[in-house]
């Protein structure tokens, strides 16, 4: 309930201050779990892409969103759960792990923070590793435009991406790190140039 309130006031937001376009929302699932990896450049990222998705996200938020209580709470009732960065956090794995199982959708950025001046930035591997893990597809959204009064947000949800011939496996840092890259370059082809 309180997460509808949200999106509706989001959504808002985004039309108020923005010209918004979204582009494949056929491409999210309708049920089951899925993740949802989002290229990162502002802190407006999450806002758009939980107003542009049609199904309900859980979010990885840096820990220290948490430390003001009142935030915390409000964020944690919105489906968020806290993550330390910089470091391998268990915790915020198992809970990941413990959204997908349940057939929940949960939104990652594997490039771990926002990049700035168009950079690219490292992949990080857990959005992979999780996905193989739990078997559920990846969902790109790559978010194009910059976020000032009036201009063109363009948000753009790729086709699933599904790394079926790896589960059950284990892979090694290095084909994690493979596979990783290769989802980054996907978010990110789906980029508009020029907006």
């Amino acid at each position: 309930m309180l997460y509808d309130v949200a999106k509706a006031v989001m959504n808002g937001v985004m039309h108020l201050f923005f010209r918004v376009e979204v582009n494949g929302r056929e491409n999210v699932p309708s049920k089951g779990a899925f993740i949802l990896a989002v290229n990162h450049k502002s802190n407006f990222d999450p806002i758009a892409a939980a107003a542009a998705c049609p199904r309900q996200l859980t979010f990885m938020a840096k820990e220290e969103l948490f430390r003001f209580k009142p935030v915390g709470a409000f964020l944690k009732s919105l489906g968020a759960f806290p993550i330390s960065r910089g470091r391998g956090d268990v915790g915020a794995v198992k809970a990941a792990f413990s959204i997908l199982k349940r057939g929940d959708a949960m939104l990652i950025f594997p490039q771990g923070h926002r990049m700035k001046n168009g950079e690219r930035g490292k992949a990080h591997n857990g959005a992979v590793m999780i996905a193989q893990r739990m078997e559920a597809p990846v969902v790109p959204l790559c978010i194009s435009g910059k976020y000032r009064f009036m201009s063109k947000i363009t948000v753009t949800f790729g086709k699933p991406i599904e790394f079926t011939e790896y589960y059950g496996q284990k892979l090694d840092s290095q084909k994690l790190q493979e596979l990783s890259d290769g989802l980054l370059d996907n978010i990110l082809s789906y980029e508009v140039k020029g907006k």
